[in-house]
Protein backbone atom coordinates (compact mmCIF):
# COMPACT_ATOMS: atom_id res chain seq x y z
CA UNK A 1 0.00 0.00 0.00
CA UNK A 2 1.05 3.35 -0.98
CA UNK A 3 0.34 7.00 0.60
CA UNK A 4 -0.91 7.30 -2.80
CA UNK A 5 -3.46 4.73 -2.55
CA UNK A 6 -4.60 6.00 0.76
CA UNK A 7 -4.99 9.43 -0.77
CA UNK A 8 -6.76 8.33 -3.44
CA UNK A 9 -9.50 6.50 -0.77
CA UNK A 10 -9.49 10.13 1.13
CA UNK A 11 -10.72 11.88 -2.14
CA UNK A 12 -13.43 9.09 -2.56
CA UNK A 13 -14.67 9.93 0.63
CA UNK A 14 -14.64 13.94 0.56
CA UNK A 15 -16.21 13.47 -2.50
CA UNK A 16 -18.75 11.43 -1.47
CA UNK A 17 -19.64 13.44 1.61
CA UNK A 18 -20.02 15.92 -1.03
CA UNK A 19 -22.97 14.34 -2.75
CA UNK A 20 -24.63 13.05 0.66
CA UNK A 21 -23.59 16.02 3.14
CA UNK A 22 -21.76 13.49 5.13
CA UNK A 23 -20.13 10.26 5.66
CA UNK A 24 -19.83 8.20 8.49
CA UNK A 25 -17.16 5.86 9.91
CA UNK A 26 -18.61 2.80 8.24
CA UNK A 27 -18.62 4.29 5.15
CA UNK A 28 -15.35 5.51 4.85
CA UNK A 29 -14.19 1.55 6.33
CA UNK A 30 -16.51 0.71 3.11
CA UNK A 31 -13.96 2.86 0.69
CA UNK A 32 -10.67 1.35 2.08
CA UNK A 33 -12.52 -2.36 1.67
CA UNK A 34 -13.53 -1.10 -2.06
CA UNK A 35 -9.57 -0.17 -2.40
CA UNK A 36 -8.47 -3.77 -0.88
CA UNK A 37 -6.67 -1.67 2.16
CA UNK A 38 -6.59 -2.46 5.61
CA UNK A 39 -10.46 -1.23 7.13
CA UNK A 40 -7.73 -0.26 10.37
CA UNK A 41 -6.12 2.75 8.70
CA UNK A 42 -10.09 4.63 8.40
CA UNK A 43 -8.87 7.33 10.72
CA UNK A 44 -5.60 8.09 8.37
CA UNK A 45 -8.14 8.28 5.32
CA UNK A 46 -9.69 10.77 8.01
CA UNK A 47 -6.68 12.89 8.35
CA UNK A 48 -5.81 12.81 4.92
CA UNK A 49 -9.20 14.19 3.91
CA UNK A 50 -9.48 16.75 7.44
CA UNK A 51 -8.90 20.30 5.42
CA UNK A 52 -12.53 19.31 3.69
CA UNK A 53 -14.38 17.18 6.72
CA UNK A 54 -15.82 18.52 9.57
CA UNK A 55 -16.84 16.18 12.61
CA UNK A 56 -20.21 16.90 14.54
CA UNK A 57 -22.28 14.25 16.01
CA UNK A 58 -21.08 11.14 14.68
CA UNK A 59 -20.89 12.26 11.10
CA UNK A 60 -17.94 13.94 9.07
CA UNK A 61 -20.12 16.73 7.10
CA UNK A 62 -18.44 18.05 3.81
CA UNK A 63 -16.96 21.44 4.74
CA UNK A 64 -16.68 23.44 1.11
CA UNK A 65 -13.90 25.92 1.29
CA UNK A 66 -14.72 29.18 2.62
CA UNK A 67 -14.22 32.03 0.86
CA UNK A 68 -13.58 36.04 2.01
CA UNK A 69 -17.25 37.02 2.67
CA UNK A 70 -18.19 33.86 4.38
CA UNK A 71 -15.19 34.27 6.35
CA UNK A 72 -15.87 38.11 6.81
CA UNK A 73 -19.50 36.86 8.41
CA UNK A 74 -18.19 34.37 10.58
CA UNK A 75 -15.70 37.21 12.02
CA UNK A 76 -18.68 39.51 12.62
CA UNK A 77 -20.77 36.46 14.64
CA UNK A 78 -18.55 35.68 16.44
CA UNK A 79 -17.89 39.73 16.97
CA UNK A 80 -22.07 39.63 18.19
CA UNK A 81 -21.77 36.43 20.05
CA UNK A 82 -18.75 37.93 22.24
CA UNK A 83 -21.01 41.69 22.69
CA UNK A 84 -23.65 39.12 23.77
CA UNK A 85 -21.82 37.88 26.16
CA UNK A 86 -20.19 40.99 27.75
CA UNK A 87 -23.48 42.21 27.88
CA UNK A 88 -24.85 39.28 29.89
CA UNK A 89 -21.99 39.12 32.41
CA UNK A 90 -23.19 39.54 35.29
CA UNK A 91 -26.76 39.26 34.38
CA UNK A 92 -28.33 36.61 36.14
CA UNK A 93 -29.84 33.33 34.70
CA UNK A 94 -34.05 32.92 35.63
CA UNK A 95 -34.23 30.20 37.71
CA UNK A 96 -35.77 27.42 36.51
CA UNK A 97 -35.76 24.65 33.65
CA UNK A 98 -33.00 24.99 31.11
CA UNK A 99 -33.90 25.95 27.75
CA UNK A 100 -33.87 22.68 25.07
CA UNK A 101 -32.74 25.60 22.53
CA UNK A 102 -29.60 25.26 20.39
CA UNK A 103 -28.82 28.67 22.38
CA UNK A 104 -30.16 29.55 25.61
CA UNK A 105 -31.86 32.05 26.18
CA UNK A 106 -31.38 34.45 29.20
CA UNK A 107 -33.88 36.94 31.01
CA UNK A 108 -32.16 39.96 29.97
CA UNK A 109 -35.08 42.82 30.86
CA UNK A 110 -33.87 46.43 30.49
CA UNK A 111 -34.47 49.95 28.73
CA UNK A 112 -33.52 49.96 24.36
CA UNK A 113 -33.16 52.33 22.14
CA UNK A 114 -34.48 51.09 18.68
CA UNK A 115 -33.88 53.28 15.57
CA UNK A 116 -36.14 52.24 12.46
CA UNK A 117 -34.85 52.06 8.66
CA UNK A 118 -36.78 55.87 8.21
CA UNK A 119 -35.12 57.05 11.46
CA UNK A 120 -37.56 56.77 13.84
CA UNK A 121 -36.33 56.29 17.50
CA UNK A 122 -38.31 54.03 20.65
CA UNK A 123 -37.73 53.70 23.79
CA UNK A 124 -38.62 50.06 23.97
CA UNK A 125 -37.96 46.63 26.57
CA UNK A 126 -35.60 43.86 26.04
CA UNK A 127 -36.90 40.74 27.17
CA UNK A 128 -34.53 38.75 26.97
CA UNK A 129 -31.49 37.90 24.55
CA UNK A 130 -29.25 34.90 22.93
CA UNK A 131 -26.64 34.68 21.07
CA UNK A 132 -28.37 34.87 17.99
CA UNK A 133 -31.41 37.28 18.91
CA UNK A 134 -33.43 39.46 21.18
CA UNK A 135 -36.98 39.95 22.33
CA UNK A 136 -38.47 43.63 22.43
CA UNK A 137 -41.98 44.28 24.59
CA UNK A 138 -43.12 47.73 23.07
CA UNK A 139 -45.83 49.30 22.08
CA UNK A 140 -44.59 49.24 17.95
CA UNK A 141 -45.46 46.58 15.78
CA UNK A 142 -41.93 46.11 13.29
CA UNK A 143 -42.46 42.88 11.58
CA UNK A 144 -39.74 43.08 8.67
CA UNK A 145 -37.87 45.89 9.78
CA UNK A 146 -34.30 46.14 9.87
CA UNK A 147 -33.81 48.13 13.44
CA UNK A 148 -30.68 49.48 15.12
CA UNK A 149 -31.06 48.25 18.84
CA UNK A 150 -29.23 50.41 20.81
CA UNK A 151 -28.43 48.52 24.33
CA UNK A 152 -26.55 50.53 27.31
CA UNK A 153 -24.13 48.33 28.86
CA UNK A 154 -22.50 48.23 32.36
CA UNK A 155 -19.43 49.65 32.02
CA UNK A 156 -21.56 53.15 30.79
CA UNK A 157 -21.03 52.30 27.11
CA UNK A 158 -23.27 51.25 24.65
CA UNK A 159 -23.48 48.02 22.51
CA UNK A 160 -25.20 48.47 18.77
CA UNK A 161 -26.55 45.53 17.03
CA UNK A 162 -28.47 45.59 13.30
CA UNK A 163 -31.21 43.10 13.90
CA UNK A 164 -34.06 42.35 11.36
CA UNK A 165 -37.72 41.41 13.27
CA UNK A 166 -38.62 37.97 12.31
CA UNK A 167 -42.18 37.47 14.30
CA UNK A 168 -44.66 39.94 16.31
CA UNK A 169 -47.03 39.10 19.05
CA UNK A 170 -49.40 40.79 20.74
CA UNK A 171 -49.32 40.79 24.62
CA UNK A 172 -51.72 43.46 26.02
CA UNK A 173 -53.59 46.32 25.49
CA UNK A 174 -51.81 48.41 23.04
CA UNK A 175 -48.34 45.98 24.09
CA UNK A 176 -47.03 43.99 21.54
CA UNK A 177 -43.71 41.56 21.69
CA UNK A 178 -40.98 41.36 18.87
CA UNK A 179 -38.48 38.70 18.00
CA UNK A 180 -35.91 39.16 15.93
CA UNK A 181 -32.04 37.89 15.25
CA UNK A 182 -28.91 39.83 14.42
CA UNK A 183 -27.89 40.16 11.35
CA UNK A 184 -24.52 39.32 10.41
CA UNK A 185 -22.76 40.57 7.26
CA UNK A 186 -24.20 43.28 4.58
Amino acid sequence: MTANNLQSVADQVVQRAQQQGYVVQREVREELRRAGIAETLWKDVLALGRASLSFRKGRYYYAAPVSDRVRAELSQQHDVQAAVEQLLKGQQASSGSPERRELDRVEFVQQVKVVTEDGQEFTLLSRDLSATGIRLVGTRRLLGQKVRVIIPGSDGGAREFLVRILWTCPVGDDLVENGGAFIVGK
